[in-house]
């Protein structure tokens, strides 16, 4: 008999992959999203499915699930500054409220429940490449901490029903990870750079350029994530490609790979924004066995190849999304 998973923020760009992969391995999969940051068409392709359904639903609500659960995928969270700048109330409300939830229902339904956590609980790191026992550097009053204390609150009440109740539960530390069906204007670095490649617009770099980042193939991410899950292994583990590049070098990349004439431009660096991000990957190839297998030039075709198939509405629009109604609730 099939097993059950439930996957929140199934409309988004991670969430929609996992329901894709655990279809393929013969999973049903409840999706369930409030289309605040996610989109309907990502999961469209599902819609025939008969092993597929769909609830829409504010987790940060009371959610009762009449059907046995055995797995739990809590993804539903604003994940781009320009988002959670946005909603920053509701960004804390999915990481305390969501996955309080969330652990209640894994723990009613005997359910295994993963975390998405994030690189962001280290903040601006002070260690190199980051580990998980770092306990990072972060500002808890700046304007990235809703986001950052949302998922820092969102482990240490994972690991206190862990320990209290004796859930089984799974934290992945997620790094920057890419390919289709990002939303191209949601702010992040691999977005933007297509988007303004493709508008004929100049590359816009904030701060000088030397900032460093890891970027991480969507299918790669993706399996670390399953392998997490089916482990037996409760406390955080990155899962992201070491592989650092800096953000003028990938400037350039991308230039190239767009073939775009137009020029680098520099701004201002956000407030807090962290100028290195590379993880250290030795806990997930130990217990997992993995490590990434795309290349960032493979991935990155990939990704353009998508973004360049948008109409051109996604193209040129700026923001599609309302979220005025969120901030008062």
């Amino acid at each position: 008999m099939s097993k059950t998973v439930l996957i929140t923020g199934a409309a988004g760009f991670l969430g929609s992959h996992l329901c894709d992969r655990f279809l393929k391995e013969g999973f049903k999969v409840i999706g369930m999203d409030n289309f605040i940051t996610g989109d309907e068409k990502n999961i469209a392709h599902l819609k025939n499915n008969s092993k597929f359904s769909f609830i829409k639903h504010d987790v940060t609500e009371f959610i009762k699930i009449e059907t046995d659960i055995h797995y739990i995928l809590h993804f539903a969270s604003p994940a781009s500054p320009i988002d959670y700048l946005k909603i920053p109330i509701q960004t804390l409300k999915v990481g305390s409220l969501g996955t309080h939830n969330l652990l209640g229902l894994a723990k009613a339904k005997k359910a295994r429940l993963l975390i998405a956590s994030t690189s962001e609980i280290y903040g601006d790191p002070l260690v190199h490449p980051q580990t998980e026992d770092y306990y990072g550097n972060v500002n808890t009053i700046g304007p990235r901490g809703v986001y950052d204390e949302a998922k820092r609150f969102q482990e240490s009440i994972t690991m206190a029903y862990h320990r209290f109740h004796g859930l089984e539960t799974r934290i992945v530390r997620i790094f920057n990870t890419y390919g289709p069906r990002m939303r191209l204007n949601d702010g992040r670095v691999i977005p933007a750079f297509m988007g303004q490649a493709l508008r004929g617009e100049d590359l816009t770099v904030f701060g000088d350029g030397s900032q460093t980042r890891s970027f991480c193939y969507v299918d790669d991410q993706i399996e670390g994530i399953y392998r997490l899950l089916m482990s037996d292994y409760a406390f955080p583990v990155n899962i992201g490609n070491p592989h650092e590049i800096s953000i003028s070098d990938f400037a350039e990349e991308i230039i190239k790979l767009t073939g775009t004439t137009q020029k680098v431009i520099y701004k201002d660096l956000p407030v807090n924004d962290p100028l290195q991000r590379q993880p250290d990957i030795s806990l997930a190839r130990k217990l997992l066995d993995w490590e990434p297998k795309v290349n960032r030039a493979e991935g990155m075709k990939i990704t353009f190849d998508y973004f360049k198939n948008l109409s051109e509405e996604e193209l040129y629009r700026s923001d599609h999304k309302d979220f005025s109604s969120y901030n008062n609730k």
